[in-house]
């Protein structure tokens, strides 16, 4: 069974609650950060991209840029733009975009959890956005990005959360400027914080990391970088936990460079040896599992793979092994997704017109889009020890960094 914690967050005061909310790190590069927090001094991306406050030609992993981080985050406290939270309490996190909605609770998921695998791996690290990361808690002895993970659904969880949510105000409710809104909720009663620590250690055996392995990894290395100095903070990281009915996984698409020296009418003759292959008039989001759509020369395609081109197994029958083994793989000669430069991938926030529009350049020569993997395919690979191929899953919403964040100093009791 899992265990979770309370925590002291480092929150905003409300009113700044919106101005400081960022998008993840590592969904923008540190152009489009700059552009975003122009004229913004309270975005929290000064803390998580500082970058954007030094010279252009600083090396964004030198530690200039993290020493900049950890002044920006004290000038945030000095400023009162941010404060510290005065007991350890568990924070509610609501998203709606669309009109769906999702809730999940952010607490300190336990650093042992995840060295025990109690805390459920799909995806490689890289060694590089580790250390990164490790940099960046080490000199901020903060924990600035949100680990989302999701649980299979308690009854008893849900309902708790669902009676405080409806009895009591949100200390933060604002749309960003992408349309999704953003509520909070502060749980800071003891008896109601003690009986979701019991629910899940009790109720909740495992959790499954759906987006974060980097952040995740980070923590856990930097605890034991630590060794002797390591605080009860750092025991813990920062985590927000969903019920697994709640969660919506877009599709992950991809585009290619070149046809590997294939004309297009040679590459898709030799795809249709393991797809049936169907002209189509307008772009495809595929309605199912093992269907694809191909945007090639300016046409839409629809391919469908068939019998006995792939294995039943839990990494063999995802869409994404299926592409890469009888297409990507044999035909473009795209062996290793992660360092091939040929390939690009595609968030499926953007839409299918993103890869018209890559391919249309001529930057790229065919899009591939892909249906979503299903949360349940992210557990049945996590459960058999296996990893998913790169870029496999997209989740939207994400949470935005700055609402919460987990100190790892000497006063933090999770």
């Amino acid at each position: 069974m899992i265990t979770i914690a309370p925590f002291k967050a480092l929150r905003p005061e409300a009113q700044f609650a919106k101005q400081v909310a960022s998008r993840p790190y590592d969904v923008l590069n540190s152009k489009e950060a700059k552009v975003e927090a122009q004229g913004n001094p309270a975005s929290f991306l000064h803390v998580t991209k500082s970058e954007i406050d030094l010279p252009e030609n600083t090396d964004i992993h030198s530690q200039e840029v993290y020493l900049k981080a950890k002044e920006n985050l004290d000038a945030f406290i000095s400023r009162n733009i941010l404060f510290r939270e005065s007991k350890p309490c568990y924070y509610i996190y609501q998203l709606v975009m669309n009109g769906k909605s999702q809730t999940g609770l952010v607490c300190g998921s336990s650093v042992d959890d995840y060295e025990n695998d109690l805390i459920k791996k799909h995806e490689f690290t890289r060694p590089e956005k580790e250390q990164d990361r490790i940099n960046h808690i080490k000199t901020t002895c903060a924990q600035t990005g949100n680990v989302f993970l999701a649980y299979k659904n308690v009854e008893a969880i849900d309902a708790l959360i669902n009676d405080w949510k409806k009895e009591r105000s949100p200390v933060y409710d604002f749309v960003a400027d992408d349309g999704i809104q953003h509520s909070i909720w502060t749980i800071n009663d003891a008896k109601v914080i003690d009986k979701i620590s019991d629910l899940f250690k009790t109720r909740v055996p495992v959790s499954y990391i759906a987006d974060g392995h980097h952040r995740a990894a980070s923590a856990a290395k930097v605890r034991k970088a630590l060794g002797d100095l390591a605080t009860g903070g750092s025991d813990y990281f920062l985590t927000t936990l969903f019920p697994s009915d709640q969660l919506y996984i877009m599709d992950y698409n991809r585009v290619v460079k070149d046809l590997n020296g294939l004309t297009a009418a040679e590459f898709i003759e030799k795809i249709k040896d393991k797809f049936t292959v169907e002209k189509i008039k307008d772009a495809l989001a595929p309605a199912k599992l093992h269907e694809f759509g191909m945007y090639l020369d300016n046409q839409w395609y629809k391919l469908t793979a068939k019998e006995k081109t792939f294995t039943t197994d839990p990494i063999g029958v995802l869409d994404v092994t299926i592409l890469s083994d009888n297409l990507l793989d044999p035909l473009l000669g795209i062996k290793d997704q992660r360092t091939d430069k040929r390939i690009d991938f595609v968030g499926g926030i953007r839409g299918l017109a993103e890869l018209e529009k890559r391919v249309n350049s001529g930057e790229m020569a065919v899009a591939f889009s892909l249906h979503p993997v299903t949360i349940q395919q992210l557990f049945d690979i996590a459960d058999s020890g296996n990893v998913m191929p790169p870029k496999s899953t997209w989740f939207e919403p994400k949470l935005r960094d700055g609402l919460l964040t987990h100190l790892i100093d000497a006063t933090e009791e999770a």
